[in-house]
């Protein structure tokens, strides 16, 4: 296991080489170089100078580059030009929250996606399975922040059962010390900032939560759906087995293979679509920040998003492809 783990990192390299590569080229290829956009109105012949020979601008292509990805080797992912703060920093103070939020909503995303779709597909052309298709289509249709602004509304402004926006109500005197806001109130055994912070991301996580959920629904009653006719559940009904061994031993873990790289696929998409369930709930993660990054022509901070979200769904990947030798004993990871 430890050697299939160490492949799958080693091909990590030339993912990261090839994407270091087009960042590199794409920095470059800005209108008026990378200097005017940093500078943007400021952008007069005197600091286009100054920009070029601090960030090595005006040496050759090929120098540049080695230096960019040195940079990149030491942790260094450049400097935010709105914050002045390195883009790392930035990132390892606002990662907990989006990670809190994408948890949340991959829970219930998984906790609803998979049963909804079980049923669906055991209950077949019966009104579980026309419901659970129905609503699969509204969540994958509907757009993330109009179901944002729908569910602020409604649950936090006309029915204030939840928090509106933030991560915790300020008035708590809470102790952080993961920044994992409902991990912390839990570790220091304070339960009223634990409750808040939990409360904070219910509406959030379900918005974001929403798409996910949707494509799970269907991947599981389509996979389950296969499942069910195989030879090998009809074999094990003719034996006599019970119906519960065979739905869980024979039916929902052969089905759980493609759920599984699904649910990975979602997992990348939820950390980096949180930028307008982010936005709309003023969530200080790193989707609002590389929302006012956009807005501020951020580069730094955008070429480090995009490396970030590159690893993350390596290691993603990595995880769902050493999870199907637990999952299903005949596939082996090679």
């Amino acid at each position: 296991m430890l050697q299939v783990i160490g492949k799958r990192l080693l091909m990590l390299i030339p993912t990261l080489i090839g994407l270091s590569i087009l960042l590199f080229v794409w920095v470059r290829s800005l209108p008026g170089g990378p200097a005017t956009a940093l500078l943007g109105d400021k952008a007069t012949p005197e600091a286009i100078a100054r920009i070029n020979a601090a960030y090595g601008f005006d040496r050759p292509l090929l120098e540049q580059y080695f230096v960019y990805v040195g940079k990149l080797l030491q942790g260094d992912f450049g400097v935010s030009t709105v914050t002045g703060r390195p883009v790392l920093e930035e990132f390892a103070t606002r990662f907990p929250a989006t990670l809190e939020l994408s948890l949340v909503a991959l829970i219930f995303a998984i906790g609803i996606g998979i049963p909804l779709g079980y049923r669906a597909a055991t209950h077949y052309g019966r009104f579980w399975d026309h419901s659970s298709v129905v609503l699969s289509l509204v969540g994958i249709t509907i757009p993330v922040f109009f179901l944002a602004f729908i569910l602020k509304w409604l649950f936090a402004i006309q029915l204030p059962w939840f928090p509106p926006d933030g991560r915790q109500n300020p008035r708590i005197d809470a102790t952080h010390i993961t920044d994992f806001y409902v991990l912390d109130g839990l570790l220091t055994r304070e339960w009223d900032a634990s409750w808040d912070a939990l409360m904070h991301l219910v509406l959030p996580g379900i918005a974001l939560g929403t798409i996910p959920l949707a494509i799970i629904v269907r991947i599981t009653r389509a996979s389950v759906l296969e499942v069910q006719g195989a030879d090998y559940v009809r074999t094990a009904r003719a034996k006599g087995l019970m119906e519960k061994t065979i739905r869980g031993r024979f039916v929902l873990r052969n089905a759980m293979l493609p759920v599984t790289t699904t649910i990975g696929l979602q997992t990348g998409l939820l950390i980096s679509g949180a930028v307008l369930t982010e936005t709309v709930f003023a969530f200080s993660g790193i989707g609002r920040f590389l929302r006012d990054a956009i807005f501020n022509l951020d580069y730094p901070v955008l070429q480090g998003f995009i490396i970030f979200i590159a690893i993350a769904y390596s290691l993603i990947n990595l995880i769902v492809d050493v999870s199907y030798g637990f999952i299903d004993p005949r596939v082996r990871v090679q």
